[in-house]
């Protein structure tokens, strides 16, 4: 026993050394990329695990009680024996090893069973893995060849129960009412979301992924950084047999069906969409083999796209061309150093160029002038990760990680240096439609970000008789270099607004008389490095505690460290403590009915966004003047129209930044609590025969906190005379931020502000002080109940069907707000001032009461298969925002609609009616039926495969969003415009898939 435990310090001292040893160079955040096996047979037996594609052999030795496991398995096809005293102890059993999850295999019995896991698909094993306590999708290379999912992981992880797509304006994915900007992506656990904004992700070549795990609730304490979802995946890798394989994708412009044009009430055209087209060619080869016998081997892909899409701009004058000719690669090299040792490198880039040539147009003739620009755009990146496994002894396994994940997003134009951009909104065009296009450059801004995450992070498993004790330590360093600023002379941007003579515009100004509409013209400057340096530990016991109950308790540790581009930290944030507790009862024994559970506790990180735009010497200046009509010039022979600017309304506004990095002990606040989310899940999961199955779970969210910029203009010392500034802080909790203590006008110490009751001063038309009002806390609830009914392929048909009732309830969507298309994520204009989300409780835009999912495939002989994924869900609440509210003269977005005097310039005369979220019913539900068909034909040595499949068959195109602003300001009128649609499902299209594989 001395020896044991001596064996043990000295195996697991040498592997945190050589963990250690790890993080001196570049630092990654892996995550499960791989599987396990675990069973029982006769105690002391020597049981053996062996990959024939690779050679990949394992041996241990079973056990007092007979228990053994095989952790940190590549996912394959693998065969698994027993032997004791050199005579087999039971057959030689198939076992499959898939994403994420361990294959139980008892051996040495006649009637063993051998129990796969939750959803896993393209098996004709059972489907419940009684040893998790998660709830997660598994979904296959060789599903979605039998299926019509689109060829992205987007569509993959809309498979799964209770994930919905994100706002029509700027996509995602929301999972358990999460926002789309709270997700976590891997690659071969490489960490690839992006933590700019943390809305996307990098993306290998579609045909370079092998398996996906879709998490949705419950994940272990080594998975982290998100309130959302997890989508994990795994990618191909080579064996001992040489193959290989082309593929052609086809999506040609004439197999699309037209979008629709849209008209108002009054027969304007304001949405233009009928002539867009688009078309997709993609070609992949790919080749895999030995090296070196049961030793190395290799994957290589390659594949070469070309995709050329073009739109008109809504006010039909401009047409786009645009042309995307891009390499995509990705390799894995293995290497079986020993049975106890491999070492695996992937690497992939997703970079790719976009041209896009933009003419003049007129969409009543529908002819195309002379090219007017060319945009130029470039994303993705290079990718790598290095993994190191060791089977240090029979108990002690450890997994060592190093990447590098990459993401470019930059954007210019040939019309940056001469053209202004020139935008104006629906109500404005109908009172001053110029009749030619707006300014003369279709880029808003020159744009450059070149994203580098450095990730480490070391992963041990250490059976300790019924205890398997996992551990580990990651560490990510994430750094932005980053400049943009507006095109054109100034570098201004025009955004053009009616307004009636004497209303009062957001700047505190007020329109003067005989002008109808304004002018602001906004310079937004900013450019640096920023890091964010995230870390993290966590220890898990997954203890058997009698034969059919499993217990899962683990704890992680995260620490945040946001730095400004001088490499001081702005927003540092440490002893994250998330506990999580998991269980699953084996009811009957036999594994074909468990009870499961799980509740736990998730942080969510700062995007770096926030580093640069509040801790970057971010100018974002506004002046305002009055429209006073069109000044019309000609370039490229296009004529096209800025505004003329009449008299400046109000002072120039640089509240949002002046330029300058200030003190950022008065920008942020120094006791910030992290974004947290608690989650509770209940479950149940059944086999009714060895093909199909059902389940039923219910689930709870309580999201806790919100970080966002907040306008402090008030303290308890000073009132009124104590402005602080934008801070980024807990909106509704004690503020600590350096300030005024002796109501000097100088900042000469800490102000604690309860922003429950304080931190905004109010005042009356007249600037009388009336004393401060507070914010109202953030809340975000998610409840849901799902079933879940699924038949395995046996190569004849299966089926996975699911229904989801849920309710998403709060005042604050999460760290973007779908509701008004704000996607700078965390800095929201939720918690600007107390009115903004004031009476804003409600049903929140990604709520969707009802979800059916079901997917299909029926071989109707050994060559022809069909395929369908059918989704219908119900819409999201449609709220009437207004403008101002009924306690001071603030005039900005709100939950309140003026009903009566109006016109009065006192806001205490004004008399306003409460707009809850909601209150104007929802969006229709969607109902979307993809179908395909597939024709297989075997050859020796490889099959050749055709498949044809028709997305959103019906073409159905329910309004998926609508235009939400009930009034645009301070008035009784209401907008035209409101309700008006703005988002549609996607018109039907057509993808034909060839390939052969020998």
């Amino acid at each position: 026993m001395n020896n044991t435990r001596t064996l043990r310090r000295t195996v697991l001292g040498t592997a945190l050394g050589l963990a250690l040893a790890a993080f001196g160079g570049p630092q990654v955040y892996a995550a499960n990329n791989d599987g396990s096996v675990a069973g029982r047979t006769q105690a002391g037996a020597t049981v053996v695990v062996t990959n024939p594609a690779t050679g990949l052999t394992r041996t241990i030795t079973a056990d007092n009680d007979g228990n053994y496991r095989f952790p940190f398995l590549p996912v394959g096809q693998y065969t698994i024996s027993a032997s004791s005293s050199g005579q087999p102890v039971g057959p030689t059993r198939n076992v499959t090893v898939a994403l994420g999850t361990t294959t139980t295999v008892d051996l040495g019995a006649a009637n063993a069973t051998s129990l796969a896991t939750i959803n896993v698909t393209g098996s004709v094993l059972p489907v419940i893995d009684v040893s998790s306590t998660e709830s997660a999708t598994i979904v296959s290379r060789a599903e979605l060849a039998r299926l019509p999912v689109d060829q992205n992981v987007t569509s993959v992880a809309l498979l799964a129960p209770g994930v919905v797509k994100g706002n029509a304006a700027f996509g995602g994915i929301s999972f358990g009412g999460s926002s789309i900007a709270e997700n976590a992506f891997y690659v071969n656990g490489l960490n690839v979301t992006d933590f700019y904004n943390r809305n996307g992700f990098s993306e290998a070549p579609f045909a370079f992924y092998d398996q996906f795990q879709v998490k949705t609730g419950g994940y272990s304490v080594e998975f982290g950084r998100t309130t959302g979802g997890v989508v994990n995946a795994v990618v191909r890798s080579g064996s001992n047999e040489f193959k290989g394989g082309m593929e052609i994708t086809l999506e040609p412009g004439n197999w699309h069906s037209r979008a629709d044009d849209h008209y108002d009430a009054s027969g304007r055209r304001y949405l233009t969409a009928s002539r867009d087209q688009d078309s997709l060619v993609k070609t992949n080869v790919w080749a895999s083999g030995p090296i070196v016998k049961d030793k190395l081997f290799i994957f290589a892909m390659y594949e070469a796209r070309g995709s050329s899409p073009r739109n008109t701009n809504n006010a039909g004058t401009t047409l786009t061309s645009n042309n995307s000719h891009t390499g995509f690669w990705g390799t894995t090299i293995d290497w079986n150093i020993t049975g106890s040792n491999v070492l695996q490198l992937m690497a992939f880039s997703d970079k790719n160029k976009n041209t896009g040539d933009v003419y003049g147009y007129d969409y009543d003739t529908n002819t195309t002038g002379t090219r007017t620009n060319q945009v130029f755009t470039d994303t993705g990146g290079k990718n790598w990760a290095l993994t190191w496994t060791s089977y240090l002894t029979n108990d002690l396994s450890m997994k060592l990680m190093t990447g590098r994940n990459e993401r470019e997003a930059f954007t210019h134009s040939q019309l940056d240096i001469d053209c202004n951009y020139v935008a104006a909104n629906n109500a404005f065009r109908r009172l001053h439609d110029p009749g030619v296009r707006l300014g003369c450059t279709s880029s808003s801004s020159v744009y450059k970000r070149n994203d580098t995450r450095k990730q480490a992070r070391a992963d041990f498993e250490w059976t300790l008789g019924d205890h398997l004790v996992r551990f580990g330590y990651d560490h990510e360093n994430d750094t932005s270099d980053y400049s943009r600023h507006y095109a054109g002379p100034g570098a201004y941007y025009y955004n053009l607004y009616a307004a009636s003579a004497g209303s009062t515009i957001s700047n505190g100004g007020v329109v003067p008389a005989g002008y109808d509409a304004y002018v602001r013209a906004r310079r937004y400057e900013i450019a640096g490095t920023f890091t964010t340096k995230n870390a993290a530990y966590y220890i898990e016991d997954n203890w058997q505690l009698t034969p059919n109950l499993v217990i899962n308790a683990g704890v992680r540790n995260d620490s945040f460290d946001n730095q400004d581009a001088a490499g001081r930290s702005y927003i540092k944030m440490s002893r994250q403590i998330a506990p999580r507790l998991g269980f699953s009862w084996d009811m009957k024994g036999d594994g074909s009915t468990k009870l499961f559970g799980n509740l736990g506790r998730y942080y969510l990180p700062v995007a770096n966004v926030i580093n640069i735009k509040q801790a970057g010497g971010l100018l974002d200046e506004r002046t305002y003047y009055a429209f006073a009509g069109w000044e019309y010039k000609t370039l490229n022979g296009v004529q096209y129209a800025v505004p003329k600017l009449g008299p400046q309304i109000g002072a120039v506004d640089n509240s949002q930044g002046d330029g300058t990095v200030g003190d950022l002990r008065s920008e942020v606040d120094k006791n910030m609590d992290p974004v947290y989310q608690d989650e509770a899940i209940l479950g149940f999961q059944q086999l009714i025969t060895s093909q199909w199955s059902w389940g039923v779970s219910a689930t709870y969210r309580r999201l806790h906190n919100a970080i966002d910029d907040m306008e402090i203009t008030a303290t308890p010392q000073c009132g009124g005379n104590g402005y602080i500034g934008w801070v980024m802080a807990n909106p509704g909790k004690n503020v600590t931020v350096w300030g005024d203590t002796h109501c000097t006008g100088t900042a000469d110490g800490w102000v604690t502000i309860d922003t429950s009751k304080q931190g905004w001063a109010m005042y009356d038309a007249s600037g009388n002080y009336l004393g401060q009002r507070g914010w109202v806390k953030p809340k975000r609830t998610y409840a849901a109940v799902e079933l879940q009914l699924n038949r395995a392929w046996d190569e004849k048909w299966a089926m996975n069907a699911s229904y989801t009732m849920s309710w998403n309830r709060g005042n604050a969507e999460g760290p973007v707000n779908s509701d008004t298309d704000f996607d700078d994520t965390g800095r929201t204009e939720n918690f600007d001032d107390p009115w903004v989300n004031l009476g804003g409780n409600g049903y929140l835009p990604n709520d969707r009461r009802h979800q059916f999912k079901l997917r299909g495939t029926y071989a109707l002989t050994p060559h022809w298969q069909l395929g369908a994924d059918v989704n219908a869900a119900s819409g999201g609440p449609i709220t009437g925002f207004g403008v101002g509210n009924p306690y001071d003269a603030t005039n900005y977005h709100s939950y309140f609609i003026c009903v009566q005097n109006c016109d009065s310039p006192v806001s205490e005369n004004r008399v306003y009616q409460r707009s809850p979220r909601g209150k104007y019913g929802r969006l229709p539900w969607t109902f979307t039926l993809n179908a395909g068909i597939s024709y297989i034909l075997p050859f020796e040595g490889g099959e050749f495969r055709v498949k044809l499949a028709v997305y959103n068959l019906l073409n159905q195109k329910h309004t998926t969003a609508v235009d939400q602003d009930l009034q645009t300001s301070i008035s009784n009128s209401t907008s035209d415009t409101f309700r008006q649609p703005l988002g549609f499902q996607s018109p039907r299209f057509t993808q034909l898939t060839m390939s052969v594989n020998f």
